[in-house]
């Protein structure tokens, strides 16, 4: 699929139609930085929320209907686009299939579990991996090399996100110790890294077909997880709580962060677009300042200076 700078999407005819028709939202989905920080803001969310429920909510149980309700949702607005849409899906369901197993019913589900048995620290230092993960998938995939400015870009902002994961302490980091959680924290990392790396391969959809039909896909694969959590007896209970988690989860970390994220990687490549990813611990610090009363530390103005130095020096020829 190919995009331009005007939001156009070339069909497999050849024939040019537009995306996203009203000027507003043309140039709100050329502009790359903006919808990758507002995913990882998202994200950050919902990292901060699975952590926060997981006495509470069910591991997989959330992530279904995290996708099951960000399925009804899209769908709503995607219908006509589905329709119109429902041949090329069909035509290229293995890329399809990938991607939704890939993005939607591992990722998620392997976070929400590995939770469930690390703590927050290990599973933010195991995704501040992704964004060199990434790097490694498009050069396995596609053989895409990074420049040395890349390279650079990269390595500031990983240090950047582990001085603010650590608090500036290196002791904190050799004292680690891994788990099962983080094995699994580790496994969703490469799953989400080759679901970024594969979205070049993507057909030639309008974003909400792609956003539904991965969506319904990858909640299908994983309703039969689902099925056996309740079977052992982690049955989801829905009361005010569970109700409010399953909404944001549903609608910000799903439907808006992964359009979001997909046009970022269409506009910058898998290779830019994963570096965004080390904002999460930036987002994370501010809201531990804002609901937790937390104050700004030294590390924190560190990690800031080099994670947006390494993201501004990565993305600054692609730009």
């Amino acid at each position: 699929m190919t995009v331009g700078k005007d939001l156009f999407m070339a069909t497999e005819t050849g024939n040019v139609r537009p995306v996203v028709p009203p000027s507003f939202f043309e140039k709100f989905f050329n502009m790359p930085v903006l919808l990758l920080v507002l995913a990882t803001l998202f994200w950050s969310g919902n990292f901060v929320l699975g952590r926060a429920v997981r006495l509470d909510v069910p591991p997989v149980g959330l992530a279904f209907w995290r996708w099951f309700g960000g399925s009804l949702l899209v769908s709503g607005f995607a219908w006509p686009y589905l329709k119109r849409d429902w041949g090329v899906i069909v035509r290229h369901w293995k890329i399809i299939t990938l991607l939704s197993i890939l993005g939607v019913t591992t990722f998620n589900t392997l976070i929400y579990t590995g939770l469930q048995f690390t703590t927050a620290l290990n599973a933010l230092l195991m995704q501040s991996s992704m964004p060199v993960v990434i790097v490694l998938m498009t050069f396995l995939f596609f053989q895409e090399r990074v420049t040395v400015k890349q390279a650079i870009g990269i390595t500031l902002s990983l240090f950047g996100a582990l001085a603010i994961v650590a608090q500036g302490n290196p002791a904190v980091l050799l004292g680690l110790s891994l788990n099962f959680g983080d094995v699994l924290v580790v496994v969703a990392v490469f799953c989400y890294a080759a679901y970024s790396a594969l979205l070049r391969r993507r057909p030639a959809l309008h974003p909400l077909s792609f956003l539904a039909i991965t969506f319904i896909v990858g909640t299908t694969f994983l309703a039969p997880f689902y099925i056996w959590e309740n079977v052992a007896g982690r049955v989801m209970h829905f009361d005010t709580v569970t109700a409010l988690a399953v909404l944001y989860v549903s609608i910000f970390p799903s439907i808006l962060s992964y359009l979001f994220f997909n046009r970022g990687v269409e506009l910058l490549g898998a290779n830019q677009a994963g570096l965004f990813i080390h904002l999460m611990p930036i987002f994370g610090s501010l809201m531990a300042m804002l609901f937790l009363g937390e104050r700004l530390q030294w590390f924190h103005g560190l990690g800031i200076v080099l994670i947006v130095s390494g993201i501004t020096l990565a993305t600054r020829l692609r730009r």
